[in-house]
């Protein structure tokens, strides 16, 4: 149960689990994180990323399609954006999760 004591139906879970989803593969993780400091072309993520300009456009058009990003065309330019201010505070979320238990292995490694 939420805290606001709201409940989620079985369709509620399936719709969460499928947005899970979209973050479930390191390039989408890495064009979000990328586009966390604002607004991008294309080229510009293909650059941040290291991928290939056909995965990158692929992925965000998974990115899209789901919700996560937006895109605005400009000319012969496409501009993306993370389009719910929720995607920041879960990378956050997530991406400290992460952080702090490299940091915890990393002590281990070191006192061992």
């Amino acid at each position: 149960m939420a805290k606001d004591g709201r409940r989620l139906s079985d369709e509620g879970f399936e719709m969460v689990a499928e947005q899970f989803k979209v973050f479930a593969e390191p390039m989408r993780l890495k064009l979000v994180y990328a586009l966390m400091d604002g607004e991008k072309r294309v080229s510009e993520l293909v650059e941040e990323t290291g991928g290939l300009q056909a995965n990158v456009s692929k992925h965000l058009g998974v990115l899209l399609d789901a919700g996560v990003v937006r895109r605005r065309k400009q000319g012969t330019s496409s501009y993306y954006r993370i389009a719910d201010d929720t995607v920041y505070e879960l990378c956050d979320l997530m991406c400290g999760s992460v952080e702090r238990r490299l940091e915890v292995q990393l002590g281990e490694l070191a006192r061992s």
